[in-house]
């Protein structure tokens, strides 16, 4: 682990190649929330490749808008979905057509771990 953020809506854990995002329970991401993860990712990620991980254990809302906002990260090369609970899957299938970069739905964290890896190398 390289480092351990908190805001008011999400905590996240920045690694070397990906940054995992727990969003909090009620949260409705909006593209306000949007820019306080791309500061942090420009911050840890300048210039370097990496993939974004959210851990989705708690029950929240996206506005799928902000993922062709988020395609444009020059340095973000996929995104993943990671949820035991059908909804969430269900709802990571819709958000990713928003989304021209690799996307994936995984049932575990180490699965999204080795496909970001493998999609950063």
């Amino acid at each position: 682990m390289k480092d351990f953020l908190t805001f008011d809506f999400c905590d996240m854990t920045i690694y070397d190649k990906y940054v995992v995002v727990v969003i909090k329970e009620g949260i409705n991401i909006t593209p306000e929330h949007n820019m306080i993860l791309v500061n942090v990712t420009d911050k840890y990620f300048a210039n370097k490749p990496f993939v974004y991980i959210t851990h989705r254990v708690n029950s929240y809302s996206v506005d799928p808008k902000i993922y062709f906002e988020t395609a444009k990260i020059e340095n973000l090369k996929g995104f993943a979905v990671v949820s035991e609970n059908h909804q969430a899957k269900v709802n990571a299938q819709i958000e990713k057509l928003f989304f021209n970069k690799p996307f994936e739905i995984f049932s575990s964290l180490e699965q999204a771990f080795k496909w970001a890896v493998a999609l950063v190398n």
